[in-house]
Order: structure tokens, then C-alpha cells, then sequence
């Protein structure tokens, strides 16, 4: 049984969300007493966000299924400075037109995954370039920036283990942790913010925003990581050897989406149907304890759940009878990718292209396996040029060439 008194970190800790948090026991007591407004921060970096993120979007539909309000923060401010956690370069500039376009693509899963609205407990989304974009330099300075003692920060991991790879860190970079403080503080102010949530490798970012709040205001805020969200065999949730995997239809067909969850790794099924779906405890348990073949069961019922989330029913419907055609009956599938064969294409350079291989060199490989057919016949050589048929690498990945 949990320790805790409120829905909320009760659930939380029950699935598996919980990592650290600034104060567990005055957290619990707000959140069995009111509504807590509790926000987590996404840079738009890309038109879609992968699922390294879905743990913090389910957050904040945790959050609001314990009768809270979810803050969903784009930073179309701070990505214009980049955020060096965990990075050993500057990101890269984007014009205002480009954030504007990725903000647009990334609401769409949370469309999907929050209720919006104007009732105390519907979701919001805002931008810190609407506040971040109006700050003056010498009032930041002056307002903030007597707040940070460089001392500490060059102790928090984000800078600490850059400089310790000898890699450079530009001014610029240096102040998002000071950027994402300040974001606390003001949503604190304007929209009641009292909780902070964000993976592992925001501790230190949390903390900051925590601490300014509270000198700056004598604000009572919050902070709750997760922890740092690895599949069973060690690899970074959300990338794979075929690259990111993308919340989005328009950067990943949904058969290829709906295959991740099927193929993951037996140990993962507990954990992620607890993260990523609705399913009740009791349930997850049952399909956890299955062993050989029958985990199979559970990992379709995982990918059936998180596809549904987050694609849609019709869209988890039609992913599972494509893989059943596909698998069962060795028929091709209307989901399955489709990749139109240029002339002099090879076999080798059509993997790579539909993503089932990072580059021809990996897919030479595969082929010299045997782990290449083409309607169900080896093929011999994927340097040649590639016919139209229904291309297969190993057991779990197809296609169809035309």
C-alpha cells in the first residue's frame, strides 16, 4: 500500500513515475487539499515530439485524471537558446516561422492525450516566448540574475559533465537553466503553477525554478522527476537503429509505431503498459505474469492500448489486422510501408530508405545473413537492383516495394 494521501502521488508512484521529489510529504498535503495547476516543459525542436517523451505527457494525463490541471509549457523561447543537458554540441537555429510550424505539429498528441478547456481542471497550453520574448537584459540581470551564483552552476550535471568532456558551451547555452527558472516563477504568478515535473536530467533545472520562486516570491512550488527511462536491454527510450521513434503519423506510419510496442523486449511489458497506458493495475499484473508464447498476447495488448492513446482506435485497429494479415495469412497488408523504387535502386539502399536498416553498410550485412527475402526468397544480393514484392528483414519487419 502507498504511504501517500493524495490520488495523485498515490498513482504516480503505483506506475512508476516517481524518481525524486523536493518535498514528497508537503506535495501530498497540497494535493489531498486542492487543485494543483502542475506544468512540464517541451522545446519544439522538431514537428513532432518521440517517445522519450510520452512518459511526460502521461504525466500530465496523470495529473489531470487525479483531478489536477495540467500546464503543458512550449518553449518556443527556450529554443532559441537550446538546452545543453545531456548534449555535446549547440543545437542548431531555427527560424520563428519553423518553432511555430513544430509547436503546431506537436499539439496534436496532446490533443489526443489531455482535455482542454477553461474548467479549473483543463489542460492549457502556453509559450514562453510570449514572456521570455518581452524581457529586457538589464532587468533580467538585475531581477534573476542575483538569484544564480555561477559556483553552483557549474556544478549542475548539464554544464559539469559538458565541461568535463572538454566540449564548449556557449554563453548562450549557460543561461537556459536561468531561462527555465525564471518560467516557474512567472507561471507561479500568472497561471498558479505550484509543481514542476520533468525526467531525471532536469533535476537541477527544477530545483533552480523551485528555489527563485521561493526567493523571489516566498513561493511554496514543487519539483517531481522521473526516472531515467531505459529499455531492459540499457538503450535510450525513443531511439532505435532505424532512428527516432515519432508521436506522429506524419513522421512515422502508424504500423510502425504499433510495431515498436509489439517487438519490445519481455521484461518491458509490466513497466510500459504501468507508463503508457489506462489499463488498471490489477489487469497489467495478470498480463505481466504470462511466460513464453502468451507474453506475446500482452505485447499486442500493450501495442493496441499506446497506438489507440495515442494514434487513435481506428489507427490501432487497423495496425493489428495489418500485422495479423501480414504474419498469419503471409499477405501484405494495407499498413504496411510502401516505398516507390527509383531507377537503379538497390535492394540494400530500399532498406535504408524504408527504415528498417541506419545505412546500406548495416543492410549489406543483413543481407550476407540471409535475413533479407522478397516474397519469401532470400535475396542473394542486395547490391543489386530491387524488384517490386513485399521485402521482408527478419522476422518482424516488412514492406512493399512497387
Amino acid at each position: 500500500m502507498s504511504a501517500y494521501k493524495s490520488d495523485l502521488l498515490r498513482l504516480l508512484d503505483e506506475r512508476g513515475y516517481v524518481h525524486q521529489m523536493t518535498d514528497a510529504a508537503g506535495l501530498d498535503a497540497l494535493a489531498a487539499r486542492q487543485v494543483v495547476p502542475g506544468y512540464i516543459g517541451f522545446d519544439a525542436t522538431a514537428p513532432s515530439l518521440h517517445i522519450g517523451s510520452l512518459v511526460q505527457i502521461m504525466m500530465l494525463r496523470r495529473l489531470q485524471q487525479t483531478g489536477h490541471k495540467p500546464i503543458v509549457l512550449m518553449g518556443g523561447g527556450t529554443t532559441r537558446i537550446g538546452d545543453p543537458t545531456g548534449r555535446d554540441e549547440s543545437r542548431r537555429m531555427l527560424t520563428d516561422a519553423a518553432i511555430a510550424e513544430n509547436i503546431a505539429g506537436i499539439f496534436t498528441v496532446f490533443g489526443k492525450l489531455l482535455t482542454f478547456g477553461d474548467d479549473p481542471t483543463d489542460a492549457v497550453m502556453v509559450d514562453n516566448h510570449d514572456w521570455l520574448g518581452k524581457l529586457g537584459y538589464i532587468e533580467l540581470l538585475q531581477e534573476v540574475g542575483t538569484h544564480f551564483t555561477v559556483n553552483r552552476m557549474l556544478t549542475f550535471d548539464s554544464v559539469r559533465l559538458r565541461l568535463e568532456r572538454e566540449q564548449p558551451m556557449t554563453f548562450l547555452e549557460f543561461n537556459y537553466m536561468i531561462l527555465q527558472g525564471y518560467d516557474f516563477r512567472h507561471l507561479s504568478r500568472t497561471l498558479g503553477a505550484r509543481l514542476q515535473m520533468g525526467g531525471s536530467d532536469q533535476w537541477g533545472n527544477i530545483v533552480n525554478g523551485v528555489e527563485l520562486g521561493r526567493r523571489m516570491d516566498g513561493a511554496e512550488l514543487y519539483g517531481l522527476t522521473t526516472p531515467l527511462l531505459t529499455t531492459a536491454d540499457g538503450a535510450k527510450m525513443g531511439k532505435t537503429a532505424a532512428g527516432a521513434v515519432w508521436l506522429n503519423e506524419a513522421q512515422l506510419p502508424s504500423y510502425d509505431f504499433w510495431q515498436f510496442w509489439r517487438n519490445v523486449d519481455d521484461r518491458d511489458v509490466g513497466r510500459f503498459l504501468k507508463l503508457f497506458t489506462d489499463l488498471p493495475l490489477d489487469e497489467i499484473a495478470r498480463l505481466e505474469a504470462l511466460e513464453g508464447a502468451e507474453i506475446n498476447a500482452a505485447k499486442v495488448v500493450l501495442a493496441n492500448e499506446v497506438t489507440a492513446l495515442v494514434r487513435g482506435k481506428d489507427a490501432a485497429r487497423s495496425a493489428e489486422a495489418t500485422a495479423a494479415h501480414t504474419f498469419a495469412d503471409g499477405g501484405t497488408g494495407e499498413d504496411l510501408p510502401t516505398l516507390a523504387l527509383e531507377p537503379g535502386m538497390t535492394f540494400a539502399a530500399a532498406l535504408t530508405a524504408l527504415g528498417f536498416t541506419a545505412s546500406n553498410g548495416e543492410a549489406k550485412r543483413k543481407g550476407s545473413e540471409g535475413a533479407v527475402k522478397l516474397d519469401g526468397e532470400t535475396v542473394a544480393d542486395v547490391l543489386a537492383p530491387a524488384r517490386p514484392g513485399r521485402i521482408s528483414l527478419g522476422k518482424k519487419r516488412h514492406g512493399v516495394l512497387v
